[in-house]
C-alpha cells in the first residue's frame, strides 16, 4: 500500500473530502476547487484529474446514486465520505476509460484503509468489485419520461418537470444533456487597449489555445490552461467572463457621459465591461456599482483598479431595494438590474446548484426581484433606458418578473434588444433566452425596458 501522506495528497482522496464538503457545507464547487488546487500545489496532470472528478460526479450524481443503490440497499446507514468514494471510483469505471478497474478499486481501498476501518474497506471493496462481475443498470430503462431525464441527466424530479412544462420533452432532453458536459473558460477583451486578434497572438505565443467567440465580439475562448498569469490579465486587458454575460453591456447603449447604476454589480464583470468599453473618464462617464455585502465591493473595487478605470467605477455597500434613500428620482442615464437569481443557467459551471434549490425558493426570488426593480427604476431619467438580466432559465424571474412589474409601472416600456449577432434570435416581445444548450455557454436573460 502507498504511504499515508501521500494517499491524503492525491487526487482521489482530495475530490473525496471536496465532495464532502460541497455537499455537507453548501460550499461553491468553484471556489472550493480553486482554493484546494493553490494550498496544494498541484501539478496539473493531478489538477486536471481533481477537477474532473469533483465536477463530473456532482453532475451525474443521481445516476451514479441509482446505478450504486442495489449494491449497497443492504448497508445500514453509510456515512458520506464513504459514498463519495464509491461515487468517485464508479465514475471513473463509467466516464474515465484510461484508468484500469483494478486500479480504481486499490485506490479506494487505500482511501478506505486511511479514513476509515477493516470493515469501511471491506464495504468498498465488495462494492466496486460487485459492480465489476454484474455491471451497472441504465437509466434508459426507467419508464416514466421525467423519471428517466431525471435520473439519466442527473436533475432534480421538479427541475425536470418545470422544464418539460416550459419546452417540452425534446427541449428539456436537449438541455438536461448539455449541462452535464465541461463549460468552457471564456475571457473578454478590453478592445479600448488592445485588439481581439492581437489578444488571441500574444496568448497563442504564450502556449495558449485560444479562439474567437462566436457570441460576442469581445470573447474568446481558452481550450487549455487559465490565463490569469499571462500579462493580459495581470495588466487588465482580459477578464474572465461568461459569453453569454458579455451581451448585457452593450445591450444598455451606454454612452461614453453617462451616469449609469450597476445595481446588484458583485463580482463586478458587468461594471467593469461598461467602464472599460463604454465610459470615458474625460467626459465624466461614471457607474456606481452596489452591492449588499462588504467583501464582494471590496472585489468590485481590486477588479476596477486591475483594470485601470477605478476613477471611473464607485464601488459602494448598499441593499438596492434602498437606493432611492442615497439617490433621488431622475438620477442615472442607464440602469443595469442584473437581479439575484436560482442561477440555474450556471448549472454547468456550478453543478451543485441544481441540488440546492427549490420552487419556493424560486418564488421568493421573484419578489425580490420585482421588490429592486421597483426601487431602483424610481432613479432612471425620463427616457433613460434599464436593462434586467438574470443568470436563470426560468420563466419565473424572468417574463412573469417583467410581466408583474410593467403591469404596476405604465411609465416604463419594454424596448427590442439589439444584438450585434444576426444569428442570435430574439424573443417575440425583444427580449432574450439563451439557453446552455443553443450555444454552451451559461444560462441567461436579457431585456430592456425605458422609461417614458
Amino acid at each position: 500500500m502507498a504511504n499515508k501522506k501521500s494517499i491524503k495528497t492525491s487526487s482521489r482522496y482530495l475530490a473525496m473530502e471536496l465532495l464532502e464538503q460541497i455537499e455537507l457545507e453548501d460550499a461553491y464547487s468553484n471556489l472550493t476547487l480553486r482554493r484546494t488546487i493553490e494550498e496544494q500545489n498541484l501539478s496539473q496532470e493531478d489538477t486536471n484529474l481533481l477537477t474532473e472528478l469533483v465536477y463530473g460526479v456532482i453532475q451525474r450524481k443521481m445516476t451514479l446514486d441509482y446505478q450504486l443503490q442495489p449494491f449497497i440497499k443492504k448497508q445500514k446507514k453509510i456515512e458520506n465520505w464513504v459514498i463519495q468514494v464509491l461515487r468517485i471510483s464508479l465514475y471513473q469505471m463509467q466516464y474515465l476509460d484510461r484508468i484500469p478497474a483494478h486500479a480504481i478499486v486499490n485506490e479506494a481501498a487505500n482511501i478506505a484503509r486511511v479514513r476509515g476501518h477493516r470493515g469501511v474497506v471491506g464495504l468498498v471493496n465488495g462494492v466496486l468489485r460487485n459492480i465489476q462481475r454484474k455491471g451497472v443498470r441504465s437509466p434508459d430503462s426507467i419508464e416514466a419520461t421525467n423519471q428517466r431525464l431525471s435520473i439519466k441527466y442527473s436533475m432534480p424530479l421538479w427541475l425536470v418537470d418545470e422544464f418539460i412544462e416550459e419546452f417540452g420533452v425534446e427541449e428539456t432532453e436537449k438541455l438536461t444533456a448539455s449541462l452535464i458536459e465541461r463549460p468552457k473558460l471564456s475571457l473578454r477583451v478590453n478592445l479600448k487597449k488592445i485588439s481581439r486578434e492581437d489578444a488571441i497572438k500574444e496568448l497563442t505565443d504564450e502556449g495558449y489555445k485560444i479562439e474567437a467567440s462566436s457570441i460576442s465580439p469581445f470573447g474568446i475562448i481558452a481550450l487549455n490552461g487559465v490565463p490569469t498569469t499571462s500579462r493580459l490579465f495581470k495588466e487588465g486587458l482580459i477578464s474572465v467572463q461568461d459569453e453569454s454575460s458579455m451581451l448585457v453591456a452593450p445591450i444598455l447603449n451606454v454612452q461614453s457621459n453617462h451616469f449609469v447604476l450597476d445595481a446588484c454589480a458583485a463580482p463586478g464583470g458587468k461594471t467593469m465591461h461598461i467602464a472599460t468599453n463604454f465610459l470615458e473618464e474625460e467626459n465624466n462617464g461614471k457607474v456606481v456599482a452596489l452591492d449588499i455585502h462588504e467583501h464582494k465591493v471590496q472585489l468590485i473595487k481590486n477588479n476596477a483598479k486591475r483594470q485601470g478605470v477605478d476613477k471611473i467605477v464607485t464601488a459602494q455597500q448598499l441593499d438596492a431595494r434602498k437606493v432611492t434613500e442615497e439617490y433621488p428620482d431622475e438620477t442615472f442615464d442607464r440602469i443595469l438590474v442584473d437581479a439575484p437569481c436560482s442561477g440555474l443557467g450556471l448549472m454547468r459551471r456550478r453543478p451543485e446548484i441544481r441540488y440546492n434549490k427549490s420552487l419556493s425558493d424560486i418564488k421568493n426570488l421573484q419578489k425580490l426581484q420585482i421588490e429592486i426593480l421597483t426601487e431602483v427604476s424610481k432613479t432612471l431619467k425620463t427616457g433613460g433606458e434599464l436593462v434586467y438580466s438574470t443568470c436563470t432559465i426560468t420563466k419565473l424571474e424572468n417574463q412573469d418578473v417583467l410581466d408583474i412589474f410593467l403591469s404596476e409601472n405604465e411609465d416604463f416600456e419594454l424596448v427590442k434588444v439589439e444584438l450585434s449577432n444576426k444569428n442570435m434570435e430574439v424573443n417575440e416581445n425583444g427580449t432574450i433566452s439563451i439557453y446552455p444548450h443553443q450555444y454552451g455557454t451559461d444560462g441567461f436573460f436579457i431585456s430592456k425596458m425605458r422609461k417614458i
